[in-house]
């Protein structure tokens, strides 16, 4: 068991040698344990290849300026920590685990009382016993505060350690234990300080306190590097290599793909877009994209740009060169890219991909592009499935433009979700790094080395822009650049975006003192809250503060007539009917699914078979809705895109209201916040066309959902569910001109409407104040409630520098999956439930019949072969919340478990932990009291059953 002689350090003595590390669980070593030295090395070597060939240079130099000897001195800590992480287990407590090796050290002089370690031992996991037991030695060292530096030790399995379970192990000093047990550890602790270099550093780091996102960031590259040299596939439990030997052949069976380093741009904007992005004949970026491109080039960075641009003028564009940009300016390796939806993600990966395969890079040899989709049902999306799945030991293979895509196999592990290069998924990714959770150290990790774009920013409600601003915060505080694009932005959000990233890129304000007094304190944001010019880029500032550039439209701007409509079925019928007469495509958006349900039903009965009617919302399979949103953008979308039929209405909820490049001749909504209706009438005249029948020759948006005879007029009670009534009030009350007869102009009226209803003032007709302000006093309860109930969840802001992580994940949600922290982030009065629709047949469950691969029967008694759990997965279906409520998810749950019993499926990653509903073959089933039925065409209905 002598270790390999290496130059950087001295041959332990038999009794570290005789310290374990690891067990050979999976029966495969000769040797059957791996000693804790040997992982040292291994968890160390590591360290030093992911910081030489693998993070980003944004996150090392983050790291590194905090260091007196700046990059040298920051691998060589990061290769020393790693090297010690797991010095905790050079202890009574740990060795205790594994009764015949502890025996073995026990011959060797490291001895305990077995009774009493049995008894305490759970106080001292092995993490917070190597903080305590570095923090000794690095005192012993004359350090004056060695606990930033150890906490990275005591947090490394995903949790800091507290006050309380330090203090708890420093009144148990026998689970460290004697002096025997302190000379071994101190004799590996020297061992690893000479081994990494970092001996000759240590007094120097003393005076350099880290702060807390540096701490967090080698928290996470230490978990990082013990994952991988923990892996017996890479590492293997036996002791006959050298350890440039064993690195080596570990290192290249991982096989990462190297940082993705930007090539020099092209000379011009124009010649960016044209090589980046296909373009229509003749066509030069607009005015917006040109801004921001500009802008990136020369905003200081680290910071934070706000694009706000109406519908369709390709903000997404434009933040992808801005990426380019800012990635080559700063050092960032990739970025991430934040959706509000599934369904807006899988449509976003599609675009990323093409942007990828014409991104050139400096990467000498193979340019690989490690990518990720980041949401529940990623595998579902065809074309992450088909990068996903692979032989390859990367899991990369060459895409079929040239470059080489994929999903990274290790990457793409759990909990590694933000790990890869590019990433596109929901905005819960980017909220779950304000959660205080285990392991948000390696979401922090993901973040800090790319750059963050986050579309759609009006679409967060007030809790869930509590942990938004957070999370901008923290990035922040990583020096990591944000992108921010909104077609609708209220202008107060825009500042306290702003002033989010900002408090993290620079701390917070310094207090007033005495001398200021009765001074009010300047608000570097004041201009953000009260300018209405639009289309605008706002960019940092050096100092706190944001500057804002208007850049002239594309020229694309139309007017639209609108006008009320009674919410009466009738009503509706006599419009479509007499609207499109001569023909034309119309739109009926719905604020709930139950009204979309209803509303479609009646219009097929009185339009006839003349007037198709389809429905689009969320209450879908999730292969049924995949199936209607390509239908969606293939017989609606830009011209020449499909075969638009002569006549037809869609019914939908919001799934039609973002990211869906689609457009209509006709719109009628219901009332919504004004952002929100804003959205809907993008999807009006939203391209140009050879002919539109007469009749709708002019855009009108009619609004419905409202009773318009009372003062001020009632929204119906689904809205009043779904949106707060005071913001459906002021929707209505800047859209009353309009109503009234007067033009919506498109764009120019975007940030006139939207700043006004989501400002201060009080707006609308005297008459309708008393409700409007009794309903603003119940919305500011509300929000109220909902900042309390987030802070509750919320990660603290970034301490001082020098303050140690201890503590800072307490009181959080632990270690629950995605599933679990997507509850903690998005506020809801109903749990989100989803189940795996099956068809009961005499046969048994059966796969639906109208799906690919419908029909085949599902085992339930045993696991399905491959590819069954996969289809099976297809069929995820979201229950409504009238069946997710408090009072009654509990009897849903029990029924379903009780009508199908599926506890074999729990060793699957695919199936693990999914509920079944099982219909008949005409689509019913009753359900704990409630009658459901589904149909691939209208989704799922649900009605409280007769009693």
């Amino acid at each position: 068991m002598t270790p390999p002689a290496t130059a950087a350090g001295p041959t332990l003595g038999d009794a570290a040698r005789s310290v374990w590390g690891k067990t050979d669980r999976r029966g495969t070593s000769p040797v059957g344990w791996l000693p804790l030295w040997r992982h040292l090395a291994d968890t160390a070597d590591v360290a030093g290849q992911l910081w030489d060939h693998w993070l980003s240079p944004a996150a090392r130099r983050r790291i590194a300026d905090e260091l007196p000897g700046g990059d040298t001195d920051a691998r060589t800590l990061a290769v020393w920590i790693a090297g010690v992480h797991d010095i905790g287990k050079a202890t009574p407590a740990f060795a205790h685990q594994a009764h015949h090796l502890a025996e073995r050290m026990r011959d060797h002089g490291l001895g305990y009382h077995r009774d009493l370690i049995r008894a305490d031992r759970r106080y001292a996991p092995h993490a917070t016993a190597g903080h305590l037991v570095l923090a000794d030695w690095l005192h012993q060292q004359d350090w004056t505060d060695p606990h930033p530096y150890a906490v990275i030790v005591g947090g490394h399995h995903g949790i800091p350690p507290t006050d309380q379970g330090l203090r708890d192990v420093r009144t148990r000093a026998h689970l460290l234990g004697d002096q025997l047990w302190q000379d071994v550890q101190h004799e590996l602790l020297t061992w690893m300080a000479e081994r990494s270099g970092a001996g000759e550093r240590l007094s120097d780091w003393d005076t350099a306190p880290l702060s807390q996102p540096v701490q967090a960031l080698l928290t996470g590259l230490v978990i990082t590097a013990d994952w991988i040299a923990s892996n017996e596939d890479y590492f293997p439990y036996l002791l006959d290599a050298t350890d440039d030997d064993r690195l080596r052949s570990g290192w290249e069976l991982l096989d990462l793909p190297a940082p993705w380093h930007p090539a020099a741009p092209p000379s011009s904007v124009d010649e960016l877009f044209a090589a980046r992005f296909v373009l229509p004949a003749g066509a030069t970026p607009r005015p917006v994209q040109r801004t921001v491109a500009e802008l990136a080039e020369t905003m200081p960075v680290p910071g934070m740009m706000i694009v706000e641009a109406t519908m369709g003028e390709g903000k997404t564009e434009a933040a992808l060169a801005a990426v380019e940009t800012l990635a080559r300016r700063t050092g960032a390796s990739g970025c991430y890219l934040a959706l509000p939806t599934r369904a807006t993600s899988d449509a976003m990966f599609g675009r990323m991909l093409s942007w990828l395969r014409r991104l050139p890079d400096t990467h000498i040899g193979r340019g690989a592009r490690d990518v990720r989709l980041a949401h529940g049902k990623a595998a579902l999306n065809a074309d992450y499935d088909r990068l996903r799945i692979t032989s390859l030991p990367t899991g990369i293979a060459e895409d079929d433009g040239g470059t080489d895509i994929g999903v990274h196999r290790w990457l793409a592990g759990p909990k590694r979700t933000l790990l890869s290069s590019f990433v596109v998924g929901t905005i819960d990714q980017l909220l779950f790094a304000a959660l205080r959770s285990k392991h948000l150290v390696l979401r922090h990790l993901g973040l800090a080395g790319k750059i963050v774009v986050i579309d759609e920013a009006h679409a967060y409600d007030v809790y869930m822009t509590q942990f938004l601003d957070r999370a901008l915060h923290w990035l922040g505080a990583y020096g990591v650049p944000v992108v921010v694009l909104s077609a609708t932005l209220p202008a107060h959000r825009r500042a306290e975006l702003m002033k989010a990233y900002d408090t993290g890129r620079l701390g917070a304000p310094p207090p007033l003192t005495w001398r200021d007094r009765g001074k009010p304190r300047v608000d570097p944001y004041a201009d953000l809250r009260t300018d209405l010019r639009y289309p605008l880029v706002t960019v940092s500032t050096a100092e706190r503060g944001a500057a804002a550039t208007s850049c002239a439209d594309s020229g694309r701007g139309i007017e639209v007539t609108v006008r009320r409509l009674a919410d009466d079925l009738p009503a509706l019928t006599d419009l479509l009917r007499d609207q499109l007469a001569d023909g034309g495509c119309a739109l009926v958006v719905r604020n709930t699914v139950a009204r979309v349900q209803e509303t479609a039903a009646a219009l097929r009965d009185t339009l006839g078979p003349d007037t198709p009617v389809t429905v689009a919302h969320s209450r879908f399979m999730a292969v049924d809705r995949a199936t209607k949103d390509r239908w969606l953008r293939d017989t609606f979308g830009p011209p020449g895109t499909g075969n638009r039929p002569h006549r037809h209405v869609v019914v939908a909820s919001q799934v039609a209201e973002q990211s869906l490049d689609i457009d209509f001749d006709l719109l009628v909504t219901d009332l919504a916040p004004v952002d929100l209706v804003l959205q809907r009438i993008g999807r009006l005249h939203r391209h140009p066309r050879d002919h539109r029948p007469t009749r709708i020759a002019t855009p009108t948006c009619w609004i419905t959902g409202a009773d318009w005879s009372t003062e001020p007029p009632e929204p119906v009670t689904g809205s009043r569910r779904v949106y707060q009534p005071a913001t459906l009030l002021r929707s209505a009350a800047v859209l009353l001109p309009h109503l009234d007869g007067e033009p919506l102009r498109l764009p120019a009226d975007i940030a006139p409407l939207t700043q006004t209803a989501y400002g201060a003032e009080p707006t609308g007709p005297p008459s309708w104040q008393p409700a409007m302000a009794e309903a603003d006093a119940r919305q500011h309860d509300e929000m109220t409630t909902k900042e309390l109930k987030a802070n509750g969840f919320r990660l603290a802001e970034v301490a001082e520098p020098g303050v140690p992580l201890i503590g800072w994940l307490s009181g959080g949600v632990g270690d629950g999956d995605d599933r679990v922290a997507q509850g903690h982030v998005r506020d809801t009065d109903a749990e989100s439930l989803e189940v795996l629709l099956l068809v009961r047949t005499p046969d048994g469950l059966t796969l639906p019949s109208w799906i690919d691969g419908g029909g085949v029967t599902v085992p339930t008694a045993s696991v399905p072969r491959r590819p069954l759990p996969r289809l099976i997965a297809r069929c995820t279906l979201p229950l409504p919340r009238a069946m997710t409520a408090a009072d009654i998810v509990d009897d849903v749950i029990a029924d379903l478990e009780q009508r199908t019993d599926v506890s074999a499926w729990q060793d699957d990653p695919w199936l693990s932990g999914e509920l079944v509903l099982d219909i008949d073959p005409d689509g019913n089933a009753t359900v704990a009291g409630f009658d459901l039925h589904y149909d691939p065409d209208e989704g799922l209905r649900a009605t409280r059953a007769a009693s």
